[in-house]
């Protein structure tokens, strides 16, 4: 396998080459890009195999086509990993973000150590989760719906694709994997970002939102994934595994 690939979004061409010069000194692939259309066009050229291995760090504030349309556009399609750029002071930016499917965010002025570290985090998430039982039974079952272990993809109860990104996937895992276990902020942001958890920082919030919604879930009385007020949040539902498509008769109560 090649070195993995560095997507750099961004119109300030200081900022562009910087970060390009900085993630090539250690070891990745990068591919600069200064217009949101060129890249997605670029994107979509790639392999299966090499789109796999990328990443995009993606810049909010640019003309023509806007970080947020680019993100929307390629979760479309894609399910590479995206971390956004942001001002540092407009909390809102980062939550739309999130919500839209970026898989994390860095405040502009920001030291490229810092989004070195966030890049090999996302990369090491983005491996496979163990699920809690052996690998021979593929197919969990909750609430209805149906969650691939390998493809890492979700099916509604009549067979339907949802919209699901690898961030989503590791955090539905942890959550399966703790089944009916009450499930601090600190101790997820520490199994899915692998640092701790700014006491302002609204990361979590915003994902179990954005989870929520991939599962169906109302948001404002939520069956599957539960706050438990104080303590964070636990998976409320049954979950079992089979080898097979078809749902356990005991799956959905």
């Amino acid at each position: 396998m090649g070195a993995h690939r560095i997507f750099v979004v961004d119109d300030d061409d200081g900022i562009r080459q910087l970060i390009a010069e900085y993630l090539s000194k250690h070891g990745f692939c990068v591919e600069a890009c200064d217009d949101g259309e060129f890249f997605l066009n670029r994107f979509q050229s790639l392999s299966p195999d090499e789109a796999l291995r990328s990443m995009v760090v993606l810049d909010i504030m640019m003309p023509g086509m806007d970080g947020f349309e680019v993100c929307r556009t390629l979760r479309t399609f894609s399910k590479v990993p995206v971390i956004m750029l942001t001002a540092v002071s407009d909390e809102m930016d980062r939550i739309i973000g999130l919500e839209i499917g970026a898989d994390d965010y860095l405040a502009k002025p920001f030291n490229p150590r810092e989004l070195l570290a966030r890049i090999k985090a996302i990369f090491r998430r983005s491996e496979p989760v163990e699920p809690m039982v052996k690998p021979s039974l593929r197919y969990c079952w909750f609430h209805g719906l149906c969650l691939d272990t390998v493809t890492r993809a979700l099916y509604s109860a009549d067979g339907k694709p949802l919209s699901f990104s690898g961030a989503d996937y590791n955090l539905l895992m942890l959550f399966i994997n703790n089944a009916g276990k009450v499930l601090s902020r600190e101790y997820i942001a520490a199994e899915t970002r692998k640092r701790n958890s700014d006491p302002l920082d609204r990361f979590i919030d915003v994902h179990i939102s954005r989870l929520r919604h991939c599962l169906g879930e109302d948001a404002k009385s939520p069956e599957i994934i539960k706050t438990v007020r104080g303590s964070g949040y636990i998976l409320a539902t049954d979950v079992h595994f089979t080898e097979h498509t078809h749902e356990p008769v005991t799956a959905y109560q």
